[in-house]
């Protein structure tokens, strides 16, 4: 019986190669929330999480006196059991932002804790669609000083020469005008026939303004718009939902099944993109995919495809995993001492247990320092 022994805890501060600008935010250093959770078999799973620019002292707080606590002593196995006592203990404090990211690291190192007791990769654990590989989308587009729109293009096709067949670019800096130029680039440059994403962080404050760019974006057909409005503006993705054909894409920074249900009854996302990581792990992530489903939408998960991969690969609704082909702005592949792979436009699975992988500890202890949370 795996009993939970002891959980170590870090947020590490890495910063970026280049400074890099989305719509409405610029970012030199990105915060990970680590976790390792160790059980009495000698077992260790390991858990993370995004929590900004300046969020790791409270994701530490957190998983140290709020929730670290209620595991100790526990059965890992007790998976759904624990989720409740976690979320139950965070009602307070956050059922949302980083107290629920750091739940949900914790719940993903107990995933991992339990498919290595069980020495099965974690798409096996979970119950496997795909064996082998999965689809990705090569994630890039973002915006850099002096990057033209010829610039862009030629990035967005060097993802489809390495075999790609979906890409994604950012949007939603500058004017109308100026954005079409860059989409038309890329399409241009990635042909008719590859599927491009947009991708706008929150650029647009209505529907009036959004829709100045969707007239312009149309008519090169992207596969969706991602994240048009601020994550709880549900009803403006909606209302653009009714005023376009391209399909709306969110949910990156959803929390809870309550919350993507509310997107799904108001027509508000046709496509989900909900993160393990933040929205209350990978017990969360699962019914959140479940309940999508049932209303015919896939889900694309946002980002950290080293935990997104196996979830994809297990899920029959899940279409796309995002891979990063440029780890310098998911430079959280500095903290991990093995990377995926990808062949043809797939992203190869792990076949060792868990997530197949573990932390460079010489590269955490650089940027961060484990703290013990024991009995």
């Amino acid at each position: 019986m795996p009993i939970i022994e002891s959980i170590d805890v870090c947020a590490a501060a890495v910063p970026l190669d280049k400074v890099t600008s989305f719509s409405n935010r610029t970012v030199s250093t990105r915060h990970y929330g680590l976790v390792k959770v160790r059980s009495t078999d000698g077992v260790e799973g390991i858990g993370f999480c995004y929590v900004g620019s300046a969020g790791g002292a409270i994701f530490e707080a957190a998983v140290q006196s709020l929730l670290g606590p209620v595991l100790l002593g526990k059965d890992s196995h007790a998976v759904e059991g624990l989720w409740q006592s976690m979320y139950q203990e965070a009602l307070l404090q956050g059922r949302q932002g980083t107290v629920m990211r750091a739940l949900s690291a914790l719940d993903i190192a107990l995933w991992d804790l339990n498919a290595k007791t069980a020495n099965l990769p974690l798409h096996k654990f979970l119950g496997a669609v795909e064996l082998e590989t999965v689809p990705a989308y090569a994630s890039g587009g973002y915006y850099l000083d002096g990057k033209t729109p010829q610039h862009l293009g030629e990035e967005m096709a060097s993802y489809v020469d390495k075999g790609f067949r979906a890409v994604k670019m950012k949007t939603g800096r500058l004017s109308p005008r100026e954005e079409e130029a860059r989409l038309k680039a890329a399409r241009e440059a990635v042909g008719p026939d590859v599927e491009l994403m947009m991708d706008c962080n929150n650029a647009w404050e209505d529907v009036t303004q959004a829709m100045q760019y969707i007239r312009r974006f149309e008519q090169y057909e992207p596969y969706f718009i991602e994240e048009p409005f601020g994550p709880d503006d549900i009803d403006s993705h909606a209302k653009l939902a009714r005023l376009t054909h391209l399909p709306i894409a969110t949910a990156e920074i959803g929390y809870g099944r309550w919350y993507h249900k509310e997107l799904l009854d108001k027509g508000a996302a046709g496509i989900l993109q909900t993160d393990a990581a933040v929205c209350g792990g990978i017990t969360e992530w699962k019914r959140i995919a479940a309940t999508a489903a049932s209303y015919g939408v896939v889900v694309c998960p946002h980002w950290f495809h080293d935990v997104h991969a196996p979830l994809v690969a297990a899920t029959p609704n899940a279409r796309y995993v995002e891979f990063f082909w440029d780890d310098q702005v998911l430079n959280f592949r500095k903290l991990v001492d093995r990377q995926l792979t990808h062949k043809q436009g797939r992203v190869v699975l792990h076949q060792d247990p868990g997530l197949g992988f573990g932390f460079d500890e010489r590269m955490v202890e650089r940027y961060g320092k484990w703290t013990r949370v024991a009995r």
